[in-house]
C-alpha cells in the first residue's frame, strides 16, 4: 500500500511546478508516496519538462482546460494510496510537513481530510481555513460594508482545530471518506471546490482540520494572475452554485441569490466610480476595484456567459 497520492494540477506553472515536486522529494521522509501531475492544457513546455526531470511522475495530460474539480478527479479515479494530497502547483513543502500531516491522520481516524498554515514567501501567514459562507453575509452585508472594509486580523490556535473549512493549496483526504462523501463536484471550474467538499465531509459526519504547526509556503493565484477579471468571474459564478447547492434552492430562489448578487454588483460599481471621481482617477487601487466590479456587472448583464470566464 502507498501512504499517499500527491496530485497537483497544472496550468501554464512549468516553473512554479517543478519546484513543487522537487520540495515533495526533499521533504517526504517517512511516508511512501506517488505524485501525480495532471496538466490542464499548458503551453509552456510543462508536461516535457515534467518527464524529462520527474520520470517517476504520472502525468495526465489533458488537451484544454478542465478545471480544478475534473483535473483532481481524474488523478483521484487513479490513486493507490490510503490519502489524497491535493497539491497547488504553487506551493513549496516545508521538511516533514506531509509527513507529519499523514501522522496527524493515522491518529484520529474521525478526521476527514486536514489542511496546514499556509505562508507567504516572506514567511507571514495566510488565511488558512474560513466559515462556510452565508447568502445573507456574502450578497447583503459586504455590499454594505465591502468598501470600507479592514482586514481582520487572523487568531492562530495553539494547536489543531476542527473547522468549516480549509483552502485548497494544499488539502489531506482520506481515501475512505472521499469514497463516502463522493469526489470534487465537477459542476464547479475554479474555486469553491474545496469549500463544497468540506461542506460535504462535515455533512456527512467527517471533521475538518486545520493544524496550524505545520507550515508549507503558498505563492498564491500564480495560475491567473495575468487574468484576474476572468478568474473573478469564476468565483461568482462558483459562489452561485454553492448556494443553490449547499443550501437547496428551488429554481426561484436561486434567481433570488442571483438577483441580490447583481444588485451588489451595482451598488459597489456605483461607490467606486463616486470614489474615484472624487479622487479624479489618481488611485490605483481604486481604478483596480471600479474596472473589477465594471467587468462583473457587465457579466450579470449579458446573462453570465461562460466566454467571461476563464479559458476552458
Amino acid at each position: 500500500m502507498i501512504d499517499i497520492s500527491i496530485i497537483i494540477i497544472n496550468w501554464n506553472t512549468k516553473r512554479l511546478l517543478l519546484d513543487c515536486i522537487a520540495s515533495v522529494y526533499k521533504t517526504v521522509r517517512r511516508t511512501s508516496f506517488e505524485i501525480f501531475v495532471v496538466d490542464n492544457g499548458s503551453t509552456d513546455g510543462s508536461v516535457d519538462a515534467v518527464a524529462s526531470e520527474f520520470p517517476g511522475v504520472t502525468v495526465i495530460a489533458h488537451s484544454r482546460n478542465e478545471g480544478f474539480a475534473k483535473a483532481n478527479n481524474a488523478a483521484i479515479r487513479r490513486m493507490q494510496g490510503t490519502y489524497a494530497v491535493l497539491l497547488n502547483s504553487d506551493t513549496l513543502l516545508k521538511d516533514g510537513s506531509l509527513d507529519r500531516m499523514f501522522g496527524f491522520m493515522e491518529a484520529h481516524p474521525v478526521a476527514g481530510m486536514c489542511g496546514p498554515q499556509l505562508l507567504f514567501g516572506d514567511g507571514s501567514r495566510q488565511t488558512s481555513i474560513g466559515v462556510f459562507p452565508e447568502i445573507a453575509a456574502e450578497l447583503v452585508s459586504r455590499s454594505m460594508t465591502g468598501l470600507f472594509r479592514s482586514r481582520a486580523a487572523q487568531v492562530i490556535p495553539e494547536g489543531p482545530i476542527p473547522v468549516d473549512f480549509i483552502i485548497g493549496a494544499c488539502m489531506f483526504a482520506r481515501k475512505t471518506a472521499i469514497n463516502t462523501v463522493g469526489m470534487l463536484d465537477e459542476d464547479y471550474f475554479f474555486f469553491y471546490e474545496e469549500i463544497d467538499w468540506c461542506f460535504r465531509m462535515n455533512q456527512a459526519g467527517w471533521r475538518v482540520y486545520f493544524l496550524p504547526d505545520v507550515e508549507i509556503y503558498h505563492f498564491g493565484g500564480q495560475s491567473t494572475k495575468n487574468i484576474n477579471l476572468k478568474a473573478r468571474v469564476e468565483s461568482w459564478r462558483s459562489r452561485y452554485i454553492f448556494f443553490r447547492k449547499s443550501r437547496s434552492l428551488g429554481p426561484l430562489s436561486a434567481k433570488s441569490v442571483i438577483l441580490l448578487g447583481f444588485m451588489q454588483t451595482m451598488f459597489r460599481f456605483a461607490g467606486y466610480t463616486l470614489m474615484n471621481a472624487l479622487s479624479l482617477y489618481t488611485q490605483a487601487r481604486l481604478r483596480r476595484r471600479w474596472m473589477m466590479f465594471g467587468y462583473l456587472l457587465l457579466w450579470h448583464l449579458r446573462g453570465m456567459p461562460v466566454s467571461m470566464g476563464l479559458p476552458r
